[in-house]
């Protein structure tokens, strides 16, 4: 097994807890090749939540193809611009992500390296994924992936019409949101959110949502606790918090996770905190 992590401290972990030796490099053609120089090539590469990372898809899968073995297989998740459209994942879209694939793009990735789509799944993860298995071209194919290309043509995710209402979809649920914290407010309702997350700073600044309408934040990792939210300098508090402070409402900024979230928060709830959850319609539950 072997890791790779341009993270120092990540990797540092994985081989301190885990004793799993790990690269401190960027995956692409460049590290493949050496590796391939050296003799190291894999059965199986695992890539989860990274694709959209990488800002050369090119290399990367170009990379794959050079150390994958003839019979080996790439699993690969990314989140789903079909999903990403239809459920107003508008906050998914920050510097991290450099694409958002659809099955045919991953396919036309794959042909020009001389692999293909060998599977597909759909899974909820992040609002919405593919889960993806690549391997060298020429072996079979499961009906899956012609299924879901053959959806992707006739629901028009090939063509500028499918985006083009996206950003007017937003500014419909931006003003939504903004009415219902408003209105709260107005009524002498505590706020907070839930989770200090990349995706909740994109919604919060996108949508102008400062210290006016929120009192704090609260977030699971202790790396953050202590900290500010970007843009609007919220503190960040552990989830405790809600239960000593008793917030009336919570806005759940990691609406990914809200059934966990909300299963872990059943005491608050039980005690009469609500949560807003912001997409990809505004509920409050």
């Amino acid at each position: 097994m072997l890791g790779i992590e341009p993270a120092a401290n990540i990797a540092e972990r994985a081989i301190r807890t885990k004793g799993i030796p790990t690269l401190v490099e960027f995956f692409d053609q460049d590290l493949a090749g050496r590796l391939a120089a050296r003799g190291q090539f894999a059965d199986i590469i695992h890539a989860h939540n990274v694709f959209a990372h990488v800002p050369d898809p090119n290399k990367f899968v170009g990379g794959i193809k050079q150390v994958l073995k003839p019979d080996g297989v790439a699993v690969i998740e990314a989140p789903y611009v079909r999903d990403l459209i239809a459920k107003l994942e508008f906050d998914t879209i920050y510097h991290e992500h450099f694409s958002y694939y659809s099955l045919s793009s991953v396919e036309a990735l794959c042909h020009r390296h001389g692999l293909m789509l060998r599977d597909v799944e759909l899974v909820p993860i992040h609002g919405g994924s593919l889960r993806l298995f690549i391997a060298h071209a020429g072996g079979p194919t499961s009906l899956r992936v012609g299924e879901l290309l053959a959806k992707e043509r006739s629901e028009g995710l090939l063509t500028f019409d499918y985006y083009r209402d996206f950003a007017e979809r937003v500014g419909r649920l931006k003003q939504q949101l903004l009415e219902l914290l408003q209105r709260l407010k107005k009524q002498g309702q505590r706020i907070a959110a839930y989770g200090a997350s990349a995706k909740g700073s994109t919604l919060m600044n996108a949508f102008g949502i400062d210290r006016r309408l929120l009192d704090f934040v609260v977030d699971r990792s202790p790396l953050k606790q202590g900290r500010f939210t970007p843009g609007n300098h919220l503190p960040i508090l552990p989830p405790q918090a809600l239960l000593e402070r008793r917030p009336d409402y919570v806005l759940l900024l990691t609406w990914n996770f809200a059934a966990e979230i909300l299963a872990q928060q059943d005491e608050f709830r039980r005690c009469g905190g609500k949560f807003i959850v912001p997409v990809p319609e505004v509920a409050v539950l």
